[in-house]
């Protein structure tokens, strides 16, 4: 098993900036790619960005530019800087980790952008 914690969701004015960061712990073995997706009200949950073992990232096309996915120097940390936020960016972000025969979820982070 392998335990996703998220931190740093918040409320932010557009054109905000604000840090998300997921720590895994437990059978961390094996795990090949982590990323974020987020999931808004009504909506269905959506890949935000990945990062591979290897660095090798990507992104969906509404937050290029604007976010950056990261691995800190915290083994199996990974940030996402999110800058130049939207009122369409709130949702509840995800923390994904990735084995080969499972995927795991963190509990989520509410991100809410508002004047």
């Amino acid at each position: 098993q392998v335990q996703l914690v998220e931190s740093g969701g918040g409320l932010v004015q557009p054109g905000g900036s604000l840090r998300l960061s997921c720590a895994a712990s437990g059978s961390i073995f094996n795990i090949y790619a982590m990323g974020w997706y987020r999931q808004a009200p009504g909506k269905q949950r959506e890949l935000v960005a990945t990062i591979t073992n290897g660095g090798l990232t990507s992104y969906a096309g509404a937050v290029k530019g604007r976010f950056t996915i990261s691995r800190d120097n915290a083994p199996n940390t990974v940030s996402l800087q999110m800058n130049s936020l939207k009122p369409e960016d709130t949702a509840v972000y995800y923390c994904n980790a990735q084995q080969l025969a499972r995927s795991y979820w963190g509990q989520g982070t509410q991100v809410t952008v508002s004047s």
